[in-house]
């Protein structure tokens, strides 16, 4: 559309069902570039991709053709598809439902990306559940504490 000039920056986190470690190291670079190429192929720039075992951040530059369901729907839906198709877990795949979408202005952007890139880091002193509640609560989501599940210990 012409004339239509954005700038917006959002964190996508999501986790594995039930918060199981299965992302393995020895494919997870594979994954990110997968999902990287989603995320291009919507007409959006990946800025940053790292997660956990049990769960992703992914970071945009987010073009607002797309509706954020979609986008997450086609990321998480091929990505768990991709991960299926090649047998890389025993069983079957999958997402927890939902997700956290967090945005932030240009002159967060390098605090964001250190962030995301220092998962393992930063999951030393903070459990996932603890990190996603925090995110929560600084951006001031009202959420139902009954759909925000218990780390697996």
């Amino acid at each position: 559309m012409a004339n239509t000039y954005t700038q917006i920056y959002l964190q996508f986190v999501f986790a594995v069902q039930d918060r199981v470690s299965l992302i393995q190291s020895d494919w997870k670079d594979e994954l990110y570039k997968y999902i990287t190429g989603i995320v291009q192929n919507n007409k959006h720039k990946l800025i940053a991709i790292n997660g956990m075992p049990n769960h992703l951040h992914v970071f945009v530059g987010y073009k607002p053709h797309q509706l954020i369901p979609d986008l997450l729907q086609d990321i998480k839906g091929s990505s768990s598809g991709w991960i299926n198709s090649r047998k890389l877990i025993k069983g079957k795949f999958r997402w927890q439902e939902g997700y956290g979408a967090f945005s932030y202005s240009h002159s967060h952007l390098d605090n964001v990306v250190k962030y995301i890139m220092n998962q393992e880091q930063h999951h030393k002193k903070r459990t996932f559940g603890e990190e996603y509640n925090g995110l929560l609560k600084k951006f001031d989501v009202v959420y139902d504490e009954k759909y925000i599940l218990e780390d697996i210990q």
